[in-house]
């Protein structure tokens, strides 16, 4: 009797332990500038997940330039869900070894982003440098610090922002390509990721203005107080729609589709967007972005891909080996 007692524990200790091992984990990997977004996102949904599944579930983060996180995927760092600043880093998981399908974009709401950006620039209080608008980075003697559009999805909305502007004021593209290129020669540095660029301007001191998106505007303002800057609203700013992809190679390896799935769905749920606005992010939902016109001022979007074509073509113009930044940079 003594030793049925005893085998029935070891049996429901086994059985505990497979159920222990059953609770899923996933890797989520991010840019640079969302760490305080998913910081308080993941801990809303793991408080979703244990109502729903009466269990625990583990998220996991890596964060970096865009480009760099989407070329450590493709190497082999095995993300369950990949959110990204731009479809180009999520294409180049398609165009390199299938990890997601080609039809990626279609299969959540927004074009697979569930909230949007704007293109502002951090300035130093009282704006000594009088920047209001893209041609004020062109001043003899203005310092701008962005990351590399090479590396950095950061980077190439600021690039595309940028153009857009002469595009939008009656220049054609050899006048835009001119003026993309004196601004990226303002630039003492090219840091690989947008956070490394808001180090460089608010810890390091270096550069008249940061150009960045909005909702890092917010992270800055937590991290070193709203009195060390100001952000301005440039004319023209390239719309940012982050989006986000389960990995498939990853999750059906690894049994986690069901739980990333779920992952991504929920920050398109009422309390992920209201998260978004908490962490100035422009939700999609509109009732939820109604409440928050206060954080949020109009701006006149430019679409990319009614400007530039869609973002394999714009990747292949711009931003590829030999494209038009490499040629740009090089002079």
């Amino acid at each position: 009797m003594k030793k049925l007692f005893g085998a029935s524990l070891l049996a429901a200790g086994l059985a505990l332990g497979s159920v222990a091992q059953a609770a899923p984990t996933l890797l989520n990997v991010s840019y640079d500038v969302m760490r305080d977004f998913y910081k308080d996102y993941n801990t809303a949904f793991q408080k979703h997940w244990k109502a729903e599944h009466k269990e625990d579930i583990t998220l996991q983060m890596s964060f970096g330039g865009s480009s760099k996180q989407a070329r450590s995927v493709i190497d082999g760092l095995p993300a369950d869900v990949i959110t990204m600043n731009m479809a180009t880093d999520i294409n180049a998981l398609a165009d390199n070894g299938k990890l997601v399908p080609d039809n990626w974009v279609s299969l959540l709401p927004n074009h697979s982003a569930p909230f949007t950006s704007a293109t502002v620039f951090i300035v130093r209080k009282g704006n000594p440098k009088a920047l209001k608008d893209w041609p004020d980075l062109l001043k003899d003697g203005v310092q701008v610090i962005v990351p590399n559009p090479k590396t950095s999805g950061n980077g190439r909305y600021t690039y595309l922002s940028a153009w857009g502007y002469v595009l939008k004021n009656g220049g054609d593209d050899t006048k835009a390509k001119a003026f993309v290129g004196k601004l990226f020669k303002q630039a003492p540095v090219l840091d690989t990721g947008g956070r490394a660029a808001t180090t460089t301007f608010m810890t390091n001191q270096i550069g008249d203005v940061l150009v960045t998106f909005e909702n890092e505007a917010e992270m800055i303002a937590r991290e070193f107080g709203r009195d060390q800057f100001e952000v301005i609203y440039p004319s023209v700013s390239a719309e940012a729609e982050p989006p986000v992809a389960v990995v498939d190679k990853v999750v059906e390896k690894k049994g986690t589709r069901a739980a990333a799935e779920e992952y991504l769905k929920y920050l398109w749920s009422p309390e992920g967007q209201e998260i978004a606005a908490a962490n100035y992010l422009r939700p999609r939902d509109p009732a939820v972005l109604a409440k928050y016109t206060d954080r949020f001022p109009k701006v006149d979007f430019l679409s990319v891909e009614k400007t530039f074509g869609d973002w394999r073509t714009v990747q292949k113009t711009h931003f590829s080996d030999g494209g038009l930044f490499d040629q740009i940079y090089a002079q």
